[in-house]
């Protein structure tokens, strides 16, 4: 009779290859950053933007959603064209870590139009991450396990956004947006920095196609 609970070393990520280990603890550390700000970007907009309001805040996340959606699947037809993983690899990595220092110019901008450019930057090089990181951790999922670390997956995600939403608002009343900005980066930083010990496990492309491209 076959068991319908999932093991409790699951949630722990046991019993999974480090690959997909690393790629959740990752995920979870990085979208839990991007959670602390999330829900009250508009209150941020408000505050900080001149003539920032509700329309103002709609527009800017219309424009990074846009630009993700365009861009994503030009970039993985364009990574799935290459063989092995190292590009996969180098694009996740250097794109997620560019990605954790964007918040950074929130602190600077004033006007609409520089928020709109630091969406449209912000979801272009999600367009690189999402593909590669997806890419990358099909390859590497457990094979008859992948509902259950796909699941695992996006309940540590969930867990944490939602753990972290809501510090995200104390944070910024008590100790203002620009310390709450800061620490999104920090976490999103340390987030992006897990993926490097993934390196070591990334497959080179085919010997074949290598002599082919010399």
């Amino acid at each position: 009779m076959f068991k319908r609970s999932i093991p409790p070393n699951h949630y722990f990520l046991k019993d999974m290859n480090p690959v997909i280990r690393l790629l959740i603890i990752s995920d979870t550390v990085f979208i839990g950053a991007a959670g602390l700000l999330g829900p009250i970007f508009a209150l941020f907009i408000e505050d900080f933007i001149q003539g920032g309001n509700a329309a103002v805040a709609g527009l800017a996340a219309g424009i990074f959603l846009f630009t993700k959606s365009v861009f994503q699947i030009p970039i993985a037809h364009m990574i799935d064209k290459i063989r092995g993983e190292k590009d996969d690899f180098w694009l996740m990595f250097i794109c997620t870590f560019i990605i954790s220092l964007l918040p950074l110019f929130y602190l600077v901008i004033n006007t609409p139009l520089q928020l709109y450019l630091i969406q449209f930057i912000l979801g272009l090089f999600t367009a690189f991450t999402f593909p590669t990181y997806m890419a990358i951790f099909t390859r590497h999922i457990d094979k008859e396990k992948e509902g259950t670390e796909w699941g695992v997956y996006f309940t540590l995600t969930d867990l944490t956004s939602a753990a972290l939403a809501s510090i995200g608002g104390f944070l910024a009343t008590t100790q203002g947006f620009p310390t709450l900005i800061f620490t999104v980066v920090i976490l999103s930083t340390i987030g992006s920095l897990i993926l490097w010990p993934i390196k070591p496990y990334i497959k080179p492309a085919p010997r074949k196609q290598v002599e082919r491209a010399s």
